[in-house]
């Protein structure tokens, strides 16, 4: 779907492939990767055209076939799994073709700078179940306030979803958040001018104080210019406390990067990638993440749940008003999934709730 639209919208974009590589005693991570990406089937709705193909085709390589595509590997690498379609994009130019898709939809309408400040579920009545959704639009102390009947809401905030839905849902069944914070490193150096290829390590699954596969760990990318970039890290923070609430620069001073993951980073990339120099890394971005489970507590993501306004499960109306589906914890790779998530969303979800009601 991604590429399809590149190509209609002129988006910037190069398929280059990835190498998932492994060491000996992480093969049996990756041979489970290629038989998972061979299960997957098309959803019904897929295009004719599709049925003929894999949904995911993957390669498992030995070391000598992966140390063809990319020299470079650290002699460790003893197997691979080739994914050919992975790509990367310009972000920029796909947020900017949904952008215009919206605009110039009869239905659709954009409202920029505006935050949702209440959610409320409905009593039904002569307007039918939904949700009542109170926004403000502006700084903290405007007054430019609005409300609106939703009958259904897409809760699809990103890093605030969980904040969303914890406002409709009483104290004791709140989800926790856990925050982690993920730095990259740019790369200054000619060592690395061959590489075209994307490389993720497998994750470390503990043992040596590791993080126990709760990311996908500090991988190499690549830009449309060829500048290659490593990370994420993993960094579990702690959130001020509501007595410390005060402290206002605790999230702007997270964001900030420097220099203190870069050893540490280095050193997780030599594992699989041989001659990369610590001083050709630099300090180049950083991002929070709020994560659905604790420091090793496992791994989850791309959660889809459903609540309703009427607080019974599947008491909805035709069209699924009254339904609320919240999208948590989409991380990487979020942004060039997000068209099938949504495709995932109306035609799994609302729709399966239209046949229900």
């Amino acid at each position: 779907m991604i590429y399809e639209r590149c190509k209609r919208y002129r988006i910037p974009y190069r398929k280059c492939g990835k190498l998932v590589v492994a060491r000996a005693e992480q093969q049996p991570y990756i041979e489970n990767l290629h038989r998972k990406a061979m299960s997957l089937a098309w959803p019904p709705y897929s295009h004719p055209e599709s049925s003929g193909r894999a949904v995911l085709p993957t390669t498992l390589l030995s070391g000598q076939e992966a140390h063809e595509l990319e020299p470079d590997l650290s002699c460790e690498i003893v197997a691979a799994l080739w994914c050919p379609e992975t790509g990367i994009l310009d972000s920029h130019s796909f947020m900017e073709s949904l952008e215009k898709d919206i605009i110039d939809s009869e239905a659709g309408d954009l409202v920029y700078s505006t935050k949702v400040v209440r959610i409320d579920r409905h009593s039904p009545d002569s307007l039918g179940k939904g949700w009542v959704i109170q926004t403000v639009t502006g700084d903290h102390d405007s007054q430019d306030g609005d409300a609106m009947l939703a009958r259904t809401v897409i809760n699809a905030s990103g890093l605030s979803s969980t904040l969303v839905l914890n406002s409709i849902l009483p104290m004791s069944e709140r989800m926790p958040m856990y925050y982690a914070r993920g730095s990259y490193a740019s790369y200054h150096s000619t060592d690395t001018h061959k590489i075209s290829h994307l490389i993720y390590p497998c994750p470390e699954l503990g043992g040596r104080g590791d993080h126990g596969f709760q990311s996908l760990g500090t991988h190499l990318t690549l830009d449309l210019q060829g500048k290659v970039r490593f990370g994420p890290d993993i960094e579990w923070i702690e959130p001020p406390s509501e007595e410390d609430s005060d402290d206002a620069d605790f999230w702007a001073r997270n964001l900030i990067p420097d220099e203190s993951r870069i050893t540490k980073m280095h050193d997780a990339v030599a594992r699989y990638l041989h001659g990369v120099k610590l001083e050709g890394m630099r300090p180049d971005y950083c991002g929070i993440r709020p994560k659905l489970v604790p420091p090793h507590g496992g791994f989850q993501d791309f959660v889809f749940r459903i609540d309703y306004s009427t607080g019974e499960e599947k008491k909805v109306a035709p069209g699924g008003a009254g339904t609320m589906i919240s999208l948590l914890g989409i991380e990487s790779p979020g942004l060039t999934s997000s068209l099938a998530i949504a495709e995932h969303v109306v035609e799994d979800l609302l729709k399966a709730q239209e046949v229900e009601a």
